[in-house]
């Protein structure tokens, strides 16, 4: 989504009017910075001993991996309106998701890695998180997240509880039935959930032009009369605005809506892909629109912070990485004998 820059009196006029603050935005580029750290580390980990012939089996982290390099304002934007008893469903590329919501850095390493002090003491790695203290959930199944948030979101209803449940997906998602069949119901049942439509252009390899006959998940939603936003997910104050909205409805009791948020992802769909359905050229131009320099911009311009400032922000959240990698690589792997130790209960 290309627009330009705000003015300074422009810039100013939106965080007034959005009630931002200094802290706000600070706390939001730090947990971007987290975010983006938390990434590259795992990628560079992941690499170990798959290298000079792939083979995903190998290394200290095996099978899939996933990475969510861009889409951190998303997350973040989202992430910051809510509370420790709200819900979280997942995707497949679920990292910024979960950090975004409180998830321990560390415990989230750890399962990672298949260690058993991970979230899910190493069986569910990377692609199967799930947190109940922080309530925060994820799957590898495609579109399953719309349901499944709408679960919690209903039994927030039926108990009376103040709570609200986030669903996030991507634009290939969407094109699952579970979409129109969650939209109808949550109507119905005036459910306190919010859905994050995550448009990265692709699904997996596919770009969206091929397989979507209405591009704009936003659109669909607006059929089942429900609130619909469009969004630039490369800008946090964007996604930070439309979630405020979205969020505070639901609470309220006023039903469902529907975030749409164009973004891009940097790196493959997974580790190892190829990239042959892009160029170079193309992500390049999207690296102008990286959503953690944006931000930091928009904060000096507005006086709120200098370089040195960002810099600390940058190094906490690399030192706090760090110690999370540290974590999970000094742990144990689990016991064989328990691997079957609270699967089914």
């Amino acid at each position: 989504m290309w627009k330009p820059e705000p003015s300074l009196a422009d810039l100013r006029y939106t965080v007034e009017k959005a009630g931002l603050t200094p802290d706000i935005l600070l706390a939001a580029y730090r947990q971007m910075c987290l975010i983006r750290s938390f990434e590259e580390t795992i990628a560079d980990r992941y690499y170990i001993g798959k290298t000079p012939q792939f083979n995903m089996a190998a290394g200290p982290i095996r099978g899939e991996m996933h990475l969510a390099v861009g889409q951190e304002a998303v997350a973040v934007g989202v992430g910051m309106h809510l509370r420790d008893p709200d819900a979280v469903v997942s995707t497949h590329r679920p990292h910024h998701h979960a950090l975004a919501k409180g998830v321990p850095a560390d415990k989230l390493a750890a399962e990672i890695f298949g260690k058993v002090t991970g979230l899910c003491r190493g069986k569910g790695g990377h692609m199967h998180l799930f947190d109940a203290e922080h309530r925060f959930s994820c799957s590898g199944i495609v579109g399953a997240s719309f349901p499944q948030a709408a679960g919690a979101a209903f039994a927030f209803r039926h108990r009376g509880e103040p709570h609200v449940a986030v669903a996030f997906a991507g634009e290939g998602a969407a094109n699952h039935g579970t979409l129109a069949e969650t939209l109808n119901a949550a109507v119905l049942w005036r459910l306190p959930l919010v859905i994050v439509i995550e448009d990265n252009m692709y699904a997996d390899s596919t770009p969206k032009w091929r397989a979507l006959a209405q591009p704009h998940q936003f659109q669909r939603a607006l059929g089942f009369n429900v609130p619909s936003y469009l969004v630039d997910g490369m800008d946090v104050i964007d996604v930070w605005r439309a979630a405020k909205d979205a969020i505070e409805r639901a609470r309220a009791g006023y039903g469902p809506s529907l975030i749409e948020a164009v973004c891009y992802r940097y790196r493959g769909h997974f580790e190892g892909d190829a990239e042959e359905y892009r160029t170079r050229e193309e992500v390049e131009r999207w690296r102008q629109l990286d959503p953690i320099p944006r931000l930091g911009e928009r904060l000096k311009k507005l006086g709120w912070a200098d370089e040195a400032t960002l810099e600390r922000l940058r190094r906490e959240a690399e030192e706090e990485v760090a110690r999370a990698i540290a974590f999970a690589e000094e742990s144990p792997l689990p016991d064989p004998e328990e691997a079957l130790v609270g699967v089914f209960r």
